[in-house]
């Protein structure tokens, strides 16, 4: 799970891969460093959090405070890289570990030192998809980040509030073998988006009583599917992974074309794809060729739910309430993905489930928009998490797992998924919730029928 050295204005690269780049050499390198394959034995988890005072927690926290809690927890000697967030959240990555023992206990140590460090600020860390605080304000000043929202600002809002006040568990696990079978590479990809709907339904926590997703439970979720057209979209998963990952990436736009000059800002091309550019031998728009930095940079500058970076990157889950609210989507992952009785239980329940809804790529399917929407309160995704989250709690013990793990798994299943409950129904108004009964669906989503009757899409629909 290694990952290139990054900062603000992204990966820092050797100086060898700033030779031009081919076509067929940019596939090359797509095909050879996105899916690593081999037995599954590593985990990680980014844990972004969002700052808020600790007597005030309505009002915004100044940039001066923030830069100040950022630059207290930086100092700190952590095992876990420490970000930040251009609306000031703070990032915590633990380094790969050999165990989901390994992987929680270095971040529950990091995040004690660091809520220590906070509180003598005044400041805590709160977990929770969506900052509802307003105005939304973006404290980082960068080329990256000006590039950034200058791109999404073409589309719409969903960019800014993506940037400036989303927050998330994003759990890694490894590729998988090269093999078929349930710890193969195809079916982990695979089960990483048929899962996704589930995991987004379970752990959703970023309630909305106003605006395009009012009456969503994780309008997080819609903010990043809103993006733009295809930067955020899943590719086919009938296509082989490399494949279509492959082509995924060089068909999304280019969002930057970045300057090595010392504060020059960078060009934001339009409808400029990565293949485009690499065709264009420099005379689309008079930008440079573009070199194997240029594809790494643009690597991450894809925002799907599932990102293949060697490992597999789940990004679909919201930031989790409470101090140890963080740790059971972690340990519900890495059993659903690593015990191979559970992930056989878990691809068997998300492709039926996925079959009721039909096709369509993540996150923009009907499935994933009810995930969001409604969350467990849709039956079907109630059922399904209830099996997946049962698979779970019986692998986590003979994968070793502590008792605590066990335990907080196994409270959070109780108090939510075995009552059809997430998180953000904590969070509900309950005048709110009186007045809209049935949440309204999103402004480019009709209503959805009931699933079981549901047309199934065919010809140019079904390939859209």
């Amino acid at each position: 799970m290694s990952e290139p050295t990054t900062g603000d204005e992204g990966p820092v690269m050797p100086q060898d891969s700033l030779t031009r780049l081919t076509e067929a050499t940019a596939e090359e390198l797509l095909h050879g460093i996105c899916f690593k394959t081999g037995p599954p034995r590593l985990l990680g988890a980014e844990l972004e959090w969002l700052v808020f005072d600790a007597e005030e927690p309505g009002r915004p926290v100044s940039h001066d405070r923030l830069a100040a809690a950022h630059e207290a927890a930086r100092a700190l000697p952590l095992g876990s890289g420490v970000t930040v967030e251009p609306g000031g959240q703070l990032e915590l990555s633990s380094p790969p570990a050999a165990s989901l023992t390994g992987c929680v206990d270095g971040l529950q140590a990091d995040l004690t030192a660091v809520r220590g460090a906070l509180r003598d600020q005044g400041l805590v860390l709160r977990g929770l998809g969506q900052d509802p605080r307003r105005p939304l304000r973006r404290m980082l000043a960068s080329p990256r980040y000006e590039a950034m929202e200058t791109y999404f600002d073409r589309t719409g809002p969903a960019g800014r509030a993506m940037m400036r006040a989303s927050a998330s568990v994003q759990v890694n696990v490894d590729a998988g073998h090269e093999e078929p079978g349930p710890l193969g590479h195809g079916r982990r990809w695979r089960l990483a988006h048929l899962l996704g709907a589930v995991l987004v339904a379970a752990f959703a926590n970023s309630p909305a009583h106003e605006g395009p997703y009012a009456g969503w439970r994780c309008a997080r979720q819609g903010v990043w599917s809103d993006l733009d057209t295809r930067r955020s979209l899943a590719p086919p998963l009938e296509a082989e992974p490399r494949g279509a990952w492959a082509r995924q990436a060089l068909d999304t736009e280019v969002m930057c074309v970045r300057t090595h000059e010392e504060g020059a800002p960078w060009a934001v091309p339009r409808g400029l794809t990565f293949r485009d550019w690499l065709r264009s031998d420099g005379g689309h728009g008079g930008y440079r060729p573009p070199t194997k930095a240029d594809l790494d940079y643009h690597l991450t500058t894809l925002f799907p739910p599932v990102r293949p970076r060697g490992h597999l990157e789940l990004r679909m889950i919201d930031a989790q309430p409470g101090e140890d609210g963080w740790l059971v989507p972690v340990a519900v992952v890495h059993a659903l993905f690593d015990d191979p009785e559970a992930a056989e239980t878990a691809y068997r329940v998300a492709k039926g489930l996925a079959d009721t809804y039909g096709a369509g790529p993540a996150p923009r399917n009907p499935l994933w928009r009810s995930a969001a929407r409604d969350a467990l309160s849709d039956p079907e995704l109630r059922s399904a998490a209830r099996a997946c989250f049962r698979a779970a709690v019986s692998a986590l013990p003979r994968m070793g797992a502590g008792g605590h793990v066990v335990d907080t798994v196994g409270e959070f299943t109780e108090r939510y998924v075995s009552r059809g409950r997430c998180p953000a129904d904590d969070r509900a108004e309950p005048q709110h919730e009186k007045a809209h009964p049935n949440p309204r669906p999103h402004p480019q989503q009709p209503a959805r029928p009931h699933p079981r009757t549901r047309p199934q899409p065919t010809g140019e629909e079904a390939r859209s």
